[in-house]
């Protein structure tokens, strides 16, 4: 077996049994905004938009979901824009109005160190304007670097929920020479977004709640265009 693959078993095993109220508790959170015909916003610079963007348009996915993909926060722009920029305090505020809030509103922010500008200064205002906050980090690479911001504030002192990835500092999991490779914040943290956005649906149904899920458009017969029409006028990139 490849030992990438027997690193990542673990941190899965790891992450279902140290994380699991966290788990079950965002769950509910969730849920409770698809009951409430409410948006699930989410937030991720550098590689953590990936994770941010598990759930954005997504087949099988919920469809309440507003992902803030701007230039600002898109590696597209390039690597090493993107790692400066996620460090520029005063972004966050420009990014905000970009996009519609309601208080009764949640945002999962995704920050595997936690302690640059945006993701900081974006749970901020998501706090200040009344929203839920969920941050999904790195406990182990949060707390042992200090804050880039000038609050001294990291993601996971600000957040209502934190769950933690339970990914190592740095990320990788294996070790050759002195390299760390094999980075696991990715893979961890879709799999923490799909756990919580599966078991949300469950929630709701046993409430009653249709929740609104999409559908793969390659399969003969689905139709994701009324779901669309339904959020659109709340979620940008739709």
């Amino acid at each position: 077996m490849f030992e990438y693959l027997e690193k990542i078993n673990t941190l899965v095993h790891k992450l279902a049994t140290t994380q699991r109220k966290q788990l079950l508790e965002a769950s509910r959170l969730v849920a409770n905004v698809i009951e409430n015909d409410k948006i699930v916003h989410t937030l991720g610079t550098g590689h953590s938009q990936m994770v941010a963007m598990e759930l954005f348009g997504r087949a099988s996915n919920i469809a309440n979901v507003n992902a803030i993909m701007d230039d600002m926060v898109l590696l597209a722009g390039g690597a090493r824009k993107s790692a400066e920029v996620e460090q520029i305090s005063g972004l966050a505020e420009l990014l905000w109005d970009k996009y519609t809030f309601d208080r009764s509103d949640l945002i999962i922010i995704i920050s595997n160190s936690g302690r640059n500008a945006i993701p900081i200064e974006m749970a901020l205002k998501a706090k200040e304007m009344g929203l839920t906050v969920i941050a999904i980090t790195s406990l182990a690479q949060s707390k042992k670097y200090p804050s880039r911001h000038a609050s001294g504030k990291k993601l996971y002192e600000l957040a209502d929920l934190v769950i933690d990835n339970c990914v190592p500092s740095g990320d990788g999991v294996l070790t050759i020479g002195n390299k760390q490779i094999g980075p696991a914040s990715s893979i961890l943290g879709i799999m923490i977004m799909n756990m919580i956005s599966a078991e949300a649906v469950k929630l709701s149904t046993e409430s009653g709640v249709d929740a609104q899920v999409f559908q793969s458009q390659n399969i003969d017969g689905s139709e994701n265009e009324a779901i669309y029409q339904r959020f659109e006028s709340r979620i940008k990139h739709f």
